[in-house]
């Protein structure tokens, strides 16, 4: 498997079925159906490493998500049976944290939240009361922009203590500049349950997700550190297809216009303490912290008890920006006009005959990690006429 890792920078003179632009989890699929099928696959990558942004690392025996906190989770049977084949997976459950000046508060917004904030709230019906009271102001008008949307939903305090603050720092504008749009809804439960997830299927690969990734690939070809874009006709004359899972208007040279992303920045370090904050993610609303959240790895594996007492531990801070060209692009701006040129750019690669795109970059659009497998298996369909 690793041995197929190359790292020398030098194109290879056999000729592909496939090549799969990108090491991430779309193309990473593919490699995996394609290579079943018989078919010759060449994965060919930017970085120095396989598995794009769900990429882990060891340090201090604890797995690092160095792109931010992945978990796994889907009610999509097939996804997860598929998944469930290259790893096994630990019972993580995603119960995020608030810290809100220095106050708590559990998420999804559920009654532990409700009580915390409204202290005279003990019932399901004392809370719908007081969201109900706090979201009259907008009844009657059609919401302008996302500030007036997420009150009209959720309530101005927990607008102003959940969703604000993390919300403008994420987009980088104010909310009242934002589309509404943007939230399509705000998920009020009515229980005294901290799962963030409702999926049936929930958890992260034991040993990080990196394994499951090299194990995906198998004996699949991946050629690493080298840019496709730069060498492109090379490339494209050693396949029959290729599959492009970079960003489509970078494929263009930008020629009609740059879309808009939200760039991430990460502040990884090692501390001397078992447990810096007691969960995995801890998120950081107010707008004047410049960071979104604290991630503590560990906790990724709270079933790991000779983990959870290692006396050393492993945070990360994320940092949400604008990004230019050179950042790494994490999520489209879907507004109206980013929207409108991406559907220029996406008849551009209708026309292409050779290049297929794919994948939250190659169709700008925002995937959780069943989201993207299930689109890969859909392509794959439609290339094949096979199913998996």
């Amino acid at each position: 498997m690793a041995e197929n890792r190359n790292q020398q920078n030098q194109i290879p003179h056999s000729r592909y079925d496939f090549l799969l632009v990108g090491a991430g989890l779309f193309n990473v699929t593919l490699a995996n159906l394609f290579s079943a099928r018989g078919k010759k696959c060449l994965v060919v990558e930017r970085r120095d490493h396989v598995a794009g942004n769900v990429y882990t690392y060891e340090e201090c025996g604890i797995n690092v998500h160095k792109y931010g906190a992945h978990i796994f989770h889907t009610d999509d049977k097939k996804v997860w049976d598929y998944v469930s084949r290259f790893a096994e997976f630990n019972r993580y459950t995603n119960c995020p944290v608030v810290n809100y000046k220095d106050h708590l508060y559990n998420l999804p917004f559920n009654m532990n939240t409700f009580a915390k904030i409204w202290p005279t709230v003990i019932t399901p019906e004392d809370a719908k009361s007081h969201i109900e009271e706090q979201s009259q102001v907008m009844a009657g008008k059609a919401p302008r922009n996302l500030e007036e949307h997420a009150i009209s939903l959720v309530g101005r305090d927990i607008y102003k203590i959940l969703v604000k603050g993390y919300t403008e720092k994420q987009w980088g504008r104010d909310c009242a500049e934002l589309p509404p749009d943007i939230i399509k809804r705000l998920p009020l439960r009515f229980t005294f349950d901290n799962n963030y997830f409702s999926d049936r299927y929930q958890g992260i690969p034991v040993g990080g997700y990196t394994g499951m990734v090299e194990r995906m690939l198998g004996d699949t070809e991946v050629l690493l550190g080298m840019d496709y874009l730069s060498h492109r006709d090379e490339f494209d004359a050693i396949a029959d297809k290729v599959v492009y899972t970079g960003a489509i208007d970078e494929f263009f040279g930008y020629e009609l216009g740059k879309l808009e992303y939200r760039t991430l920045r990460f502040e990884t370090e090692r501390l001397d303490v078992a447990n810096f904050q007691g969960n995995a993610v801890v998120n950081y609303t107010e707008r004047e912290i410049p960071y979104t959240r604290i991630i503590e790895h560990k906790h990724f594996e709270n079933q790991n008890v000779a983990l959870l007492d290692l006396p050393v531990t492993v945070i990360t801070r994320e940092y949400p920006g604008e990004w230019k060209p050179g950042d790494e692009p994490y999520y489209a701006v879907n507004d109206g006009k980013n929207s409108a040129l991406y559907k220029k750019y996406a008849d551009k690669a209708a026309s292409q005959s050779k290049v297929v795109f794919g994948g939250r970059l190659g169709m700008y659009r925002y995937f959780d990690m069943d989201d993207t497998i299930a689109e890969a298996f859909r392509l794959f369909e439609r290339m094949t006429g096979e199913s998996d």
